[in-house]
């Protein structure tokens, strides 16, 4: 229990912790501008600035949004530093967060192309959808918390964790296919349009395949990267 409960050689984990918190007070005293230069927009937005792909990262949209995201990573990304040493487990979470980024775009492209073809049909539902598109600000570290989550599973599959709410407790590897199946069929569906389902799904891909990697190469304990 020891190994899991003492997280005060993570300096990574706590580091990034401290940015977000810092950069949320940031963005609570001038959102506007915040939201306009560091959020993350659709590269065919005219509010896209490359930098976003970082940046968006440590920007959230409200208390509790930050609030799970940071315990969650203060959780479980303490354990994989410790695991890892502090390097590795950046190059995990920037990867994570990075592959989030990068499938959640590659869907808006998607649906971007979906919205143009409708509207040459005349679609002015489609023209709105499209504007909304490019205008929309993408926030939050959980790609990459997702990615975390995964690394986690995949290191520990038979740790058994329990929910707050509801009190369920499952070992680490149901919960993980259970959060996976969930995003997927909502991102599918579009229940709750205004999460990033697809950027979650992305977490847990590319935290998945740099975990494959890492095995294959005989690297995954390895402290240096």
């Amino acid at each position: 229990m020891g190994f899991f409960d003492n997280r005060s050689s993570a300096p990574a984990t706590t580091n990034i912790i401290i940015v977000n918190v810092l950069v949320m007070i940031m963005t609570a005293l001038n959102e506007p501008f915040m939201m306009e230069h560091f959020a993350l927009f659709y590269p065919a937005s005219p509010f896209f600035r490359p930098w976003q792909i970082i940046t968006h990262m440590f920007m959230h949209g409200g208390i509790w949004h930050i609030f799970f995201n940071m315990y969650t990573l203060w959780i479980f990304g303490s354990v994989l530093e410790r695991v890892w040493g502090w390097k590795k487990f950046l190059v995990f979470y920037f990867v994570t967060g990075l592959g989030a980024a990068l499938l959640h775009m590659g869907v808006q492209a998607i649906e971007a192309q979906m919205y143009m073809a409708q509207i040459a049909d005349n679609s002015l539902e489609a023209q709105t959808a499209l504007h909304l598109l490019k205008v929309t600000p993408t926030v939050g570290a959980s790609g990459a918390i997702y990615g975390v989550l995964i690394g986690f599973a995949m290191l520990y599959p038979d740790a058994v964790l329990t929910l707050i709410f509801p009190p369920v407790s499952l070992k680490a590897k149901w919960f993980v296919i259970i959060f996976a199946v969930i995003e997927l069929m909502t991102g599918i569906f579009g229940v709750l349009g205004s999460v990033a389902h697809f950027a979650h799904l992305g977490g847990m891909l590319f935290g998945w395949l740099l975990i494959l990697y890492w095995k294959k190469k005989g690297k995954l304990y390895q402290y240096r990267y």
